[in-house]
């Protein structure tokens, strides 16, 4: 952990955001966080409370600005912690700005739907050309409310340049929140998009209480799935074994509070998607993640039955018993393949 107070600007007043807000004002930075309207920085200024945090106080050193130029006025790195859903359209608001943070980290998990782009390739190619910034991504199994109570976490910072990692994992590590190093931006990226894909099958076999064999089962094959993709797209295979791959995988496949493992449980007793996501009031990223994983797979060949299957699901096609049922009935199969 660095002695020297830093400038961190976060963007997106999510509850992931706010967390890391927390982490970075309890290492001595200097944290500014930029809000969507004056609405709503005055909303959380004045209450100091976050909605999905219940309980955790904001810290009063973290300023609350709908001016995205004063967010990121000297700032040395910049965190963007949006839904990827509305990355494009908060980008519409803080892109110019952006380009001129020496580091700019994602920590919004998923792809892009009908693109099936990763966030660090939507933010590069909306900074420019001519920007001044390095683009990396953040990612590992991190639970918002367990981080922000204080519980011990950990994550994985991936820059294409190893010493620009360094530089970032040096301002994000705290002695609460271990952050580990890489240079493998697609794999620490594609690790956290696509374990929600998996977490949602997960919920679905706690759902219909089909037990921990099926659900090991079910596991390891979709970080089989995860990590087919992954390599095919110039990925290393050891980073889905790290923090953002299994780590991830693991803690929202089996934690009561990952929310793409409640959607999966929901389905299975019934509920529709549209539903299901206005009782939970939270972005489940998976939902909507998973055709884009699916196009992604077909553009390099590669098979994704567990994903395949949860589409179908998704979209209504199927009953969550049917698709475990078709599942199980695929023809047999090498396990390395």
């Amino acid at each position: 952990m660095s002695g020297d107070s830093t400038k961190v600007g976060v963007i997106g007043t999510t509850t992931w955001g706010m967390t890391l807000a927390m982490l970075m004002v309890g290492n001595d930075h200097s944290v500014s966080m930029w809000a969507r309207s004056e609405d709503e920085a005055e909303r959380f200024s004045s209450t100091r409370t976050h909605p999905y945090l219940a309980g955790i106080s904001i810290p009063p050193e973290i300023v609350i600005d709908a001016s995205i130029e004063r967010v990121l006025e000297g700032a040395n790195l910049a965190l963007v912690v949006v839904p990827s859903r509305s990355l494009q359209l908060n980008l519409d608001s803080v892109a110019s700005q952006l380009a001129n943070v020496p580091l700019v980290v994602s920590a919004t998990k998923g792809l892009e739907e009908g693109t099936a782009r990763r966030p660090c390739e939507i933010i590069t190619s909306r900074t420019g050309d001519q920007a001044q910034c390095s683009v990396g991504v953040l990612s590992g199994p991190n639970l918002a409310p367990e981080v922000a109570s204080g519980k011990p976490g950990s994550a994985t910072v991936a820059f294409d340049d190893l010493t620009q990692a360094n530089q970032a994992q040096e301002i994000l590590n705290t002695q609460s929140f271990r952050v580990y190093a890489s240079d493998d931006v697609v794999g620490v990226e594609l690790g956290g998009g696509l374990k929600n894909v998996i977490a949602i099958g997960a919920g679905v076999i706690d759902g219909l209480q089909l037990g921990d064999n099926a659900k090991a089962a079910f596991i390891a094959r979709g970080l089989a799935e995860i990590t087919r993709l992954g390599v095919a797209m110039g990925a290393r295979p050891e980073t889905f074994a790290g923090l953002s791959g299994l780590g991830d995988l693991v803690a929202s496949c089996y934690s009561s509070i990952a929310r793409n493992r409640q959607v999966g449980e929901r389905l299975a007793s019934g509920q529709s998607v549209p539903d299901i996501l206005e009782a939970m009031g939270q972005v489940a990223e998976g939902v909507h993640t998973t055709s884009a994983a699916l196009e992604m797979a077909s553009r390099v060949g590669v098979d994704m039955p567990i994903a395949a299957a949860t589409a179908k699901v998704l979209s209504g096609e199927v009953d969550a018993q049917t698709a475990i049922a078709q599942l199980m009935s695929r023809a047999p199969q090498v396990e390395s393949r």
